[in-house]
C-alpha cells in the first residue's frame, strides 16, 4: 500500500486497498505454483500416518461428547430443548421449523435465541473445553 500510494486517485479507498490486496494474493499464488514439486520420502508419511488406534480412540471421545451433550439437552426446558433439537441435532432451517410449528418466523429466531442465551447462563464452559 504504502508503495503504491502515488498512484491512489481520491477514488473508493476501500477498493482500491482490496484490489492491492487481491494482487499480492494473486503475486504469491503464481510464485508457489512455479515452485517444483517437492519430492515426499515415503517411508517417512508412512511413519506420519495415524494409526487405527488413534481412529478409534477419536471415535470413542467423539461418541462420549455427543452422549454427554444428549444428556444436557435433555435436561433444557422443554420449549428451548425443542428448538436446540431441530435447528442444530435435525439440521432444519428457520422457515421448517416455523412452517412445522406453526408459528413466526421471528418467534423461532427470538426462540432460538433464548435457548442460546439460557445455555450460556447455566452451562459451565469450563464443562465443555
Amino acid at each position: 500500500m504504502y508503495k503504491s500510494l502515488p498512484q491512489y486517485r481520491n477514488e473508493g479507498f476501500k477498493t482500491w486497498l482490496s484490489r492491492i490486496a487481491l494482487h499480492k494474493a494473486l503475486d504469491i499464488k503464481r510464485k508457489q505454483d512455479r515452485r517444483p514439486a517437492e519430492l515426499i520420502d515415503v517411508a517417512q508419511s508412512l511413519v506420519q500416518l495415524p494409526s487405527r488406534d488413534e481412529d478409534v480412540l477419536a471415535r470413542l471421545i467423539r461418541e462420549e461428547q455427543i452422549e454427554e451433550l444428549s444428556q444436557k439437552i435433555a435436561q433444557l426446558p422443554q420449549q428451548h430443548r425443542d428448538i436446540i433439537q431441530a435447528y442444530y441435532m435435525q439440521g432444519k432451517t428457520y422457515d421448517q421449523i416455523a412452517e412445522e410449528t406453526q408459528v413466526a418466523l421471528k418467534t423461532v429466531e427470538s426462540r432460538l435465541y433464548r435457548a442460546r442465551l439460557w445455555i450460556r447462563n447455566h452451562w459451565k464452559e469450563e464443562e465443555w473445553q
